[in-house]
């Protein structure tokens, strides 16, 4: 992250030896005084970017800030396989000038970040649970303290969406990480994540810890503010980018089919348990698997923002 520096920081330094020269402060104590003087430049009005994390473990975020600005949310969007977070960061400008919402896109390259690490998270690895802050998931909180510390509004609310596998990273944010979000949008999922533990991490919770499994996960993940924001005409069973996987084909065919299956074995386990049930499914007319038109389709942006439209089924 840039930080402010030239003439704040020789007034910092100025002030510290004052201060020094009256109440004899130590060096530490100085040093203190002037990390805690520095502060972030604010998000850049129109396009932009910023890193987040440290050393090799660095990822590069899209940003756009509209003109007019003037403390909306945060809209964090997750892209698709192809890793162009560029691409759906401009892709969520008319969510942002509709909403007065600044937009986060953080990229996961591929030379850094296998199939695994991000459509799955990074959580499991040679059959083993990885700790949580390896995770891919922990990019999006240091994301959003980022953004915080930018704007200086450290109760920033935010709202996470993504789409295709983006839409897979969504689903599993929801599942495992803390809550925190208003809302979470998973658009299009090529797969989805089951709340059952007879099936595969990924596909269901099988393999994770007793923690990340039990029944009290199966019902914050039940509880989470999750829509499933489903395209009516993505239903080609032979899409170069759909996972055909035997663990997936046994969701359903499609994206479209995959969905509802999800959503309506949810909402029946949740019926039959008495647990809390918080899901939303939304289903788009006339949009295939096209994430810039699922972006900007009213349906999914009421969904994500929580109007009042009625878009929910």
């Amino acid at each position: 992250m840039t930080v402010s520096r030239g003439g704040d920081q020789y007034w910092s330094h100025l002030a510290c030896f004052e201060m020094r020269s009256k109440f004899l402060l130590t060096v530490t104590a100085c040093g203190l005084m002037l990390t805690g003087c520095a502060t972030a430049e604010q998000l850049p009005t129109g396009f932009g970017q910023m890193k987040v994390g440290s050393g090799t473990n660095t990822i590069t975020v899209f940003t756009y800030k509209p003109k007019s600005y003037h403390g909306g949310p945060l809209v964090v969007v997750f892209h698709g396989m192809l890793r162009n977070a560029d691409l759906y960061c401009s892709n969520a400008v008319p969510l942002a000038e509709r909403f007065n919402a600044l937009i986060a896109a953080p990229c996961f390259p591929t030379n850094h970040f296998s199939k695994d690490d991000y459509n799955l998270g990074g959580v499991i690895k040679h059959g083993r649970v990885q700790p949580r802050k390896t995770w891919a998931y922990q990019h999006i909180l240091e994301t959003i303290s980022a953004v915080r510390q930018r704007e200086t509004n450290p109760t920033l609310p935010y709202y996470l969406i993504g789409h295709s596998a983006g839409g897979q990273f969504a689903m599993r944010y929801a599942a495992l990480m803390p809550p925190g979000a208003l809302h979470i949008v998973a658009a299009n999922p090529g797969s989805d994540l089951f709340p059952r533990r007879d099936w595969k991490f990924g596909y269901g919770f099988g393999g994770l810890s007793k923690e990340l499994s039990d029944d009290a996960a199966l019902q914050r993940y039940l509880a989470a503010p999750l829509t499933l924001c489903l395209g009516l005409a993505d239903i080609d069973p032979e899409h170069p980018e759909l996972d055909r996987s035997a663990a997936a084909e046994l969701q359903g065919k499609f994206r479209l089919e995959r969905g509802r299956a999800c959503f309506d074995y949810a909402q029946n386990l949740a019926r039959e348990r008495g647990w809390k049930f918080n899901w939303r499914k939304v289903e788009v007319p006339d949009i295939a698997h096209d994430g810039k038109a699922m972006l900007a389709a009213k349906e999914v942006q009421a969904a994500l923002l929580a109007t009042d439209e009625p878009t929910a089924k």
